[in-house]
């Protein structure tokens, strides 16, 4: 009886333990309509870490949206009394279906105590789009066209590789208040390279559009270069808003507005891309558009034997520069050339790049002379005369003089001396005398006892090893810290993996930085807001910039994964990640040892 007792009881400490971490995600109903939106949300009853969502393919996402608190339950047993409190997390996403059809949302997984968790799996059924039902008492209907969003394009038909310029400008009666406006459909830009312009302290001015007066923001601008011919659909940018709206008042005491959820779009736009013309083109051409300057810079004109220099190769000027290779240098034999270091310096404004960029090449002599270095020929497309140009570089001579090492190299041509033999052959010795090789014994030697006691000199070493691995295994607290070093280095290396595929690259990237901070701040993922980490890292003295950047970089990456984004731009962030990193540990290491 009493084993059974005692079994009974571990199968319930097992479920008990089982029932610790619940991990689940709920919609409010299985069915919606094609026009509806679907709250989604995941939840865990304790402080997950690294949540990774599943794709949502056929649906537009918004999200996630964080919310953390604490629960409380009360038992009572036996008129005993209990309470719990629980910490929970839950992460909750706006899905707008795409199509008709039935849909299965992959589960998703957290971490929790080194553990992985997965959620169930949610099966959603989309059916017709229903009829919204419009009141015409109802403050929206009065909207009607007094807001609206416009994509005023710079050019319909460009070359290839032509900069194009997409200025998105939001139109509202100037009577209206407009507020919490938010991006909910993002254009992709297939097709084209895309950067857009930091848009700082929006404001409405007045302006006219088909004679009419209204309140304009220009909301966003976007810089394109096409990247192949044919018909190239720009997909619409929709925004989400609140609208005040005046009202007719029945009394003196009524609100003179009433606030308003409005969409708009701006509808989908087509540009036709130009190929360049293949008459005339130079067979040198590498796809640069624009109007630039070519040259060759030697770091320096005469060299001694065996030292070093650069030569620098370098196209200046606007255009596409970030999208087209500089020509290869082709140097006599007598150098030795190191792979070239690509160095970009190029600004991206409205009207398209500008800058240069440069490929250095290190080359070292190998021996005396003079060496002329060959012209080499840049072609690119003009804009302004839609015709193909060819700049060529100057010819300059490299002048390698006496230097260190020409001695080795003279003494090789002096004449060879004849090496002659007494005799053509020589026969071995007739006699021969046997010695043995060890003459001593071992046996009392120095060499002996040392030997011998060698092995004892490792004792108080493997004590010293033993403790050392025992405090290791003991200080949960640095472990942690160790953990979590090692899972930011993780997360930054499959980040550089993942460079190409946006949801990814960015959820890598997030949780590189959660670790990083989990490892210096000593911190759980419910104390993880902004403000609570700008105070903590101010309180360890870092530096005002590199907490600014490393807080931004927090928001560009949670922007980031549901906004478009071309390959540079993750290679940018990724950058910024590395730098802020570096940063915020080279700062928290002095203060630490200071």
């Amino acid at each position: 009886m009493k084993k059974i007792f005692l079994i009974i009881a571990f199968i319930s400490q097992i479920a008990v333990f089982a029932q610790e971490v619940k991990f689940e995600a709920r919609t409010q109903k299985d069915t919606y309509a094609l026009n509806e939106k679907i709250l989604l949300s995941y939840s865990i009853n304790n402080d997950g870490d690294n949540f990774d969502a599943p794709s949502f393919e056929g649906f537009k996402v918004e999200g996630p949206y964080i919310n953390k608190g604490n629960q409380s339950s009360v038992t009572i047993i036996n008129g005993k009394m209990t309470s719990k409190r629980e910490i929970f997390t839950q992460l909750n996403f706006v899905l707008t279906p795409k199509a008709k059809g039935t849909f299965k949302i992959s589960p998703a997984t957290i971490d929790y105590e080194g553990k992985t968790y997965q959620s169930n799996a949610v099966i959603i059924n989309i059916s017709n789009a229903i009829q919204a039902q419009v009141d015409p008492n109802d403050p929206a209907a009065e909207v009607g066209e007094g807001v609206f969003l416009v994509a005023e394009v710079s050019k319909q038909n460009p070359y290839v590789n032509e900069p194009v310029t997409v200025v998105y400008k939001v139109y509202f009666d100037p009577r209206y208040g407009v507020n919490n406006v938010r991006e909910t459909d993002n254009p992709a830009y297939n097709g084209f390279w895309s950067q857009f312009q930091d848009m700082k302290n929006l404001k409405a001015v007045l302006s006219k559009y088909n004679g009419k007066d209204y309140a304009m923001v220009e909301w966003r601008k976007v810089i394109l270069y096409p990247l192949e011919a044919g018909n190239k659909p720009l997909e619409p940018l929709t925004i989400t808003m609140d609208v005040n709206v005046p009202v007719r008042r029945t009394s003196p005491f009524d609100d003179p507005y009433k606030t308003v959820s409005k969409t708009i779009s701006a509808g989908a736009r087509t540009i036709t891309v130009k190929s360049l013309p293949e008459a005339n083109k130079p067979v040198d051409f590498k796809g640069a558009v624009g109007d630039f300057t070519f040259k060759i810079v030697p770091s320096k004109k005469q060299v001694k034997f065996g030292e070093s220099l650069d030569l620098v190769v370098e196209v200046s000027g606007k255009g596409n520069l970030k999208l087209f290779e500089l020509p290869k240098l082709e140097l006599p034999t007598v150098f030795d050339v190191f792979e070239p270091k690509h160095e970009e310096v190029v600004k991206t404004p409205l009207s398209g790049m500008i800058g240069r960029i440069s490929d250095t090449y290190t080359i070292v002599p190998q021996s005396k002379g003079k060496y002329p270095i060959k012209p080499l020929a840049f072609s690119y497309f003009d804009l302004k005369s839609n015709s193909y140009k060819t700049v060529t570089s100057e010819e300059f001579i490299i002048d390698v003089i006496d230097g260190p090492g020409l001695a080795a190299i003279a003494s090789n041509d002096v004449e060879k001396q004849d090496i002659t033999k007494s005799e053509t052959f020589q026969f071995i010795n007739r006699k021969t005398t046997f010695e043995p090789i060890d003459k001593s014994t071992p046996f009392g030697s120095t060499i002996y006892y040392s030997l011998l006691l060698l092995p004892l000199c490792f004792i108080p070493i493997l004590f010293l090893v033993k403790r050392k691995t025992d405090e290791y295994v003991s200080d949960e607290h640095g472990n942690r810290i160790r953990m979590n070093n090692k899972l930011a280095k993780k997360y930054l290396g499959e980040a550089k993996k993942q460079l190409g595929n946006k949801v990814s690259f960015y959820l890598a990237i997030e949780k590189a930085l959660h670790n990083f901070l989990k490892a210096k701040l000593n911190i759980e993922t419910s104390e993880m807001d902004k403000e609570n980490i700008q105070q903590l890292l101010v309180q360890k003295n870092a530096s005002e910039e590199a907490v600014f950047a490393f807080i931004n970089l927090m928001k560009s990456a949670e922007f980031a994964r549901y906004a478009p984004s071309s390959d540079d731009t993750m290679k940018l962030d990724f950058e910024k990640a590395v730098e802020s990193i570096s940063l915020l540990e080279k700062e928290l290491t002095q203060t630490k040892s200071v």
